[in-house]
């Protein structure tokens, strides 16, 4: 389903202004900050501040979302009382460098309400002041604090699910797989929407939608090479699983996974492969290709078609709500779907 040739063009021109991630990565920052200042709090949605200490002593900055129940009658007053059916640990995009709790607000209460679940999401430290691995390893040590009831006693392990989108994507997929291999805890569930799975992002890659989709889409094959020359300063480090999770030997005993792409997004096919590696490997996965989607489409507004059926397919692996479609398909069941 292609765009129109006027979106085409104008995703294009946009692309081909954006200067070199690796020069204006902190710009991005101050606009992603005064952006964050825009975020108007809902009033059904609890916003609490924390912190988790991590392994060398540092405080994890992390930004906790209850939905909430509002109940008023005149006999009894306002009553309000914490909603929510399982906790989503939740790891932002912006390629390792970008991207925080706060610029990520709104999309973290939006997913709180729409999802009916707590959100607690992590300001894990960023490249390249802080390159490969403490990110990973700074997302694993919240995850197993959350899971051993250290940061939120209420928190039922068996209903935590890991989510992250783009580089969270890839971050989620790895505090799974560090999990698996670390054995102090399990993860039992998994979102990833597009997420990097794969070292190489060269014109040589295996994966078409690299050069298909990296050039006119918004996120360029230059911006992957970008960020990741950002976050791994060791070039060994390129091999590890823990930084391109489809790099495993195995992924035998990984959790119940949900994969979603987007059709003009260069990261399109590797997720896809790694649901289906997940899949090979005797995991339980859903995938979904989001169609006429670019890389990002998820902070768009709620309004948006992209951001409502992606909010249905959640809902649907979630809670098996239903998943029909009407008309034209707005996204491609790929793997393990209904």
């Amino acid at each position: 389903m292609p765009l129109s040739k006027a979106a085409q063009a104008a995703l294009a021109a946009i692309t081909r202004m954006q200067p070199d991630i690796r020069e204006s990565y902190l710009d991005q920052r101050a606009a992603e900050d005064a952006s964050a200042k825009l975020a108007i709090a809902s009033p059904r949605c609890r916003i609490d501040d924390m912190t988790a200490t991590a392994m060398d002593g540092y405080q994890i900055p992390l930004r906790v979302f209850t939905p909430l129940d509002i109940d008023f009658s005149l006999k009894a007053g306002l009553h309000v009382s914490d909603d929510c059916r399982g906790t989503i640990l939740f790891f932002h995009g912006g390629g390792w460098a970008n991207g925080d709790v706060g610029f990520y607000t709104d999309s973290c209460m939006r997913t709180a309400l729409r999802l009916e679940r707590r959100v607690v999401s992590v300001d894990y430290r960023r490249s390249p002041e802080h390159p490969f691995p403490a990110a990973p390893e700074d997302c694993y040590e919240v995850a197993r604090q959350l899971h051993a009831g250290m940061l939120l006693p209420d928190v039922d392990p068996e209903h935590i699910v890991l989510f992250g989108d783009s580089a969270g994507g890839n971050l989620a997929a790895v505090v799974s797989l560090m999990a698996r291999d670390r054995g102090e805890f399990r993860v039992r569930t998994q979102m990833l929407l597009y997420p990097l799975t794969y070292n190489d992002h060269s014109e040589t890659t295996p994966f078409d939608s690299v050069r298909e989709n990296g050039e006119d889409y918004l996120l360029t094959r230059r911006d992957l090479e970008g960020y990741i020359d950002m976050y791994i300063r060791n070039p060994a480090d390129r091999n590890s699983p823990y930084f391109a999770p489809l790099l495993a030997s195995s992924l035998v005993g990984m959790p119940r996974t949900l994969v979603m792409t987007a059709e003009y997004c260069p990261l399109r096919d590797e997720g896809e492969v790694y649901a289906a590696q997940l899949a090979h490997d005797g995991n339980e996965v859903s995938c979904y290709r989001i169609l006429d989607a670019v890389h990002g489409y998820f902070l768009y507004p709620s309004v948006l078609s992209l951001v409502r059926d992606t909010y249905r397919i959640m809902k649907h692996f979630l809670d098996g709500d239903e998943l029909a479609q009407k008309g034209a398909p707005a996204w491609l069941g790929l793997i393990g779907t209904d």
